[in-house]
């Protein structure tokens, strides 16, 4: 029974892994951009994101390409993608802050209590994959501890083994908790930028709804709602309305 518990649990998270880059494509791809051939590099990094592979470095790499080639808000785009993957990734972040300062609109995020910010904070401290590897190793501590409890002689070991076993059981699950949330923000992908030049925010999803505000491209926005051909976006600042899917992406 507890063989079948632990096959379960690494199948689970096994699921979250995600596939790697096909190595000769990817380094052709390095090639071009280090001869700073940026459009060649491009097409090769979309084309193996095009068969089914992802990674963050792959979403760097591709960034960095679109911001050498002057295409900024494609480079936004694939920075917001890699930190998807990499949340604590500090090269990524640096130069997705770099290429946000060309962004027209500067929206002011409304304040979040402090617990919230340390709690994604803590959440973002590794990735899916990194989260659900912690989640295994500290079962498998688990499990050690367990043995220790059931088989020791020892009152004091038994003590001792019961005890450390609850804590990494509840480690493990925390992990685990981490890593499904992290990997949910890949399947789901409810955040987008702005593609348009210029858009309008309607009141109602429809082209005669009320204006109600302007942004532009590069901004990232929440999506909260689908309607046909129409998004209902909020942004930081707690504004929102409806855009056609055509002036944005999912990052």
């Amino acid at each position: 029974m507890m063989k079948k518990l632990i096959t379960t649990f690494i199948l689970l998270c096994a699921f979250l892994a995600m596939k790697a880059e096909p190595s000769d494509s990817l380094q052709k791809a390095n090639e071009y951009y280090v001869a700073e051939e940026f459009p060649k590099a491009i097409t090769l990094y979309e084309n193996i994101l095009n068969e089914g592979y992802e990674s963050a470095a792959l979403y760097f790499n591709l960034g960095n390409a679109y911001y050498k080639n002057g295409i900024l808000t494609s480079a936004i785009l694939n920075y917001e993608r890699a930190k998807l993957l990499a949340p604590n990734d500090e090269d990524i972040q640096f130069n997705l802050d770099l290429v946000n300062q060309f962004v027209v609109d500067k929206i002011e995020p409304l304040p979040r209590p402090f617990f919230v910010n340390w709690w994604q904070s803590l959440i973002n401290l590794h990735t899916s994959n990194d989260w659900a590897l912690i989640s295994i190793a500290a079962f498998i501590v688990t499990l050690f501890f367990a043995v220790v409890y059931i088989f020791s002689r020892s009152v004091g070991l038994k003590k001792l083994g019961f005890t450390l076993a609850i804590i990494f059981l509840i480690a493990s699950l925390f992990a685990f908790g981490f890593s499904g949330s992290q990997k949910m923000k890949i399947i789901n992908r409810h955040h987008a930028i702005i593609l348009s030049p210029t858009v309008t925010v309607k009141a109602s999803p429809a082209e005669s709804g009320t204006p109600l505000f302007v942004i532009h491209e590069g901004l990232k926005v929440e999506i909260t709602e689908e309607l046909g051909d129409w998004f209902e976006i909020k942004l930081a600042d707690g504004n929102s309305g409806w855009l056609l899917k055509s002036t944005l992406e999912k990052i």
